[in-house]
């Protein structure tokens, strides 16, 4: 299915090709418990962003390989790159313009994430 998405103010729009039955992720590390983030981790063929990459603005820490990105206007995170798998593309379902009709939701500890990590290196493939 594609599934369209969009921040807040809509200034970020996008696409992402993924199942009708998605299988996403809680993330309890510091910044997606304080964001609301629910992954959706898929290659990167499989996301197309719709709006000018100027909407956006980017937040790294820690090791610098995740890209945070946001929306300038509104300060939504609707997708990112992630560390865990930085040849794809890491979609806030919360963000989701087009409703899937199932999210099976798995608890991931991202407070331990150098030791669980390895777990979601398949997504992207």
């Amino acid at each position: 299915m594609i599934y369209r998405g969009s921040c807040h103010c809509k200034a970020v729009q996008f696409e992402v090709e993924a199942p009708e039955v998605l299988e996403a992720e809680y993330c309890n590390c510091s910044i997606c418990a304080k964001s609301g983030f629910i992954h959706l981790i898929v290659p990167l063929n499989k996301f197309k962003l719709l709006s000018p990459q100027d909407v956006l603005s980017v937040y790294t820490f820690n090791s610098g390989i995740a890209q945070h990105t946001f929306c300038r206007t509104c300060g939504i995170k609707p997708f990112y790159v992630p560390r865990s798998n930085p040849d794809g593309v890491d979609v806030n379902v919360n963000c989701l313009d087009t409703k899937p009709k199932t999210v099976n939701v798995a608890d991931f500890d991202g407070q331990n994430w150098e030791k669980n990590a390895h777990t979601l290196a398949h997504k992207s493939k």
